[in-house]
């Protein structure tokens, strides 16, 4: 039991202090083997703390390089976002462009009905002026159809309907 505990505890370290003043072959080798292995055991200590930062500096590394992954996939996600905005604005403002179009056209096509409608109707308007203007104008005279000033106060004249060749028109059959 006992030389399990010194096997343990001291045996790598008395190996090597013993080896070392074999080597060396000290003045006071006691003394010596004393500064030895507190120097052993500084030297332990010192390489004990720096496996520790080693594995601290290795998680730490681990965990910016998993961090710096995340803020790559982060800037891609907002890239694609960005981008699926974009498109979606310029979806939005095409659709609204293509609506102002068509209700643009729209309008100009009610527009167009509307004056086509006028236009019939003034047509249709003008045929019954112009016909109201014969029945109600046969009943007057020059004078009072005309406006102008000394129009000669004369009756109607009715005119029938003749199928019959004037004089003057059978005479210029004949000459020719």
């Amino acid at each position: 039991m006992e030389t399990e505990y010194l096997q343990k505890n001291l045996g790598t370290c008395l190996t090597q202090g013993l080896a070392e003043v074999a080597r060396m072959r000290p003045v006071d080798p006691i003394e010596y083997l004393a500064l030895w292995i507190y120097k052993y055991k500084e030297n332990v200590t010192r390489e004990q703390l720096r496996q520790e930062e080693m594995a601290q500096l290795e998680h730490e590394r681990q965990i910016a390089l998993m961090e710096q992954e995340m803020m790559e996939r982060l800037k891609a996600e907002e890239l694609l976002f960005q981008q699926q905005q974009l498109a979606f604005q310029l979806e939005l403002e095409m659709q609204e462009k293509e609506r102002q179009r068509i209700e643009e056209l729209q309008r100009a096509q009610e527009q167009f009905e509307r004056e086509l409608r006028m236009n019939m109707e003034n047509i249709a308007k003008g045929e019954d002026t112009l016909h109201g203007e014969d029945r109600a104008d046969s009943g007057k005279t020059l004078a009072e159809i005309s406006d102008r000033y000394g129009a000669p106060n004369l009756s109607r004249v009715e005119e029938l309907d003749e199928p019959m060749l004037s004089d003057v028109a059978l005479n210029i059959d004949q000459d020719l």
